[in-house]
C-alpha cells in the first residue's frame, strides 16, 4: 500500500478537517476512493470498530490489515499515526 505521510500540526487541524483533506488527496491520487478503515489515536478510535482486537501483539495494525486485504492501495497518514485514513479506487 502506498503510504502518504503528511505533517499538518502546524495547521491545529481536527479530525473532520484531516479527513476532509485526505479525501481530496484520494481523489486526486485514485479518482474515485472508498475509504476502508481510519485511525483516530486521539480517542483511541478505530474503524472497522474491533478490528484491532485479534492483531495484539502483531506489527500491523487491525485496521490497516483490514484495508490490505480488501483492495487498499492507499494510506494518508497525519503526523507518525495520529490520524491515518486507508483507500481503495472505486
Amino acid at each position: 500500500m502506498q503510504t502518504l505521510h503528511l505533517d499538518a500540526s502546524e495547521l491545529n487541524l481536527d479530525f473532520d478537517a484531516r479527513l476532509k483533506l485526505a479525501n481530496a488527496i484520494a481523489r486526486q491520487l485514485l479518482g474515485e476512493a472508498m475509504l476502508l478503515s481510519f485511525y483516530d489515536r486521539d480517542r483511541n478510535l478505530e474503524s472497522p470498530a474491533g478490528v484491532s482486537e485479534c492483531h495484539v501483539g502483531c506489527a500491523t495494525p487491525g485496521w490497516q490489515d483490514y484495508a490490505e486485504n480488501r483492495g487498499g492501495t492507499l494510506m494518508v497518514n497525519f503526523e507518525h499515526g495520529r490520524h491515518v485514513f486507508c483507500y481503495r479506487p472505486i
